[in-house]
């Protein structure tokens, strides 16, 4: 009984966003997701606004859309008066109450199973980390190589600093 969406994981992970440390998506692209209008997306949303406190969505400042439409080579978003609202993963589940559609329950759905996934990723990353950094422990001050593994490995597993970046997987014709 259950309909399947024709939406790959890597889709909806290209449109997470880590900003004020917490991982959201566009008012624009759920409206994508959910094929409505941004704007029909936003009034459900104004409608309904105290399901929707701060830490389940807001609206981005001048500087943060500033940065994050620099990430793009042409901007896409033409035709904005304000600046665009941002979900958190409960926002993001909070509007399937508001746009009572079948594909909105159905994205949804995928959406919050794609940041759950996420999160898993991420506390994986963590455990490896806590790992390699007991066995970090064992390694003597003359196993300079070594050393340097671990090092990198620590890079590539500590999450960056940044206050703005996507979050996701990179298609083939991105940089």
């Amino acid at each position: 009984m259950s309909k399947k969406l024709a939406i790959p994981d890597e889709v909806i992970m290209n449109k997470i966003y880590l900003i004020r440390g917490q991982k959201v998506m566009l008012d624009s692209d759920l409206a994508e997701l959910y094929n409505v209008r941004t704007k029909v997306l936003n009034q459900a949303v104004k409608r309904n606004f105290r399901r929707f406190p701060a830490d389940f969505m807001f609206q981005l400042l001048e500087k943060e859309y500033e940065n994050l439409r620099s990430q793009y080579v042409t901007s896409s978003w033409g035709g904005r008066r304000g600046y665009p609202f941002v979900f958190t993963e409960q926002g993001v589940a909070m509007l399937s109450s508001v746009l009572n559609s079948e594909r909105a329950i159905l994205v949804n759905i995928h959406i919050i199973r794609v940041f759950t996934r996420m999160r898993e990723m991420l506390l994986t990353n963590k455990d490896i980390l806590l790992k390699v950094s007991q066995l970090e422990k064992r390694v003597t001050r003359q196993d300079g190589d070594i050393r340097l593994i671990f090092d990198y490995l620590k890079e590539l597993l500590s999450p960056e600093k940044q206050t703005l970046r996507k979050i996701g997987f990179k298609r083939k014709d991105e940089k």
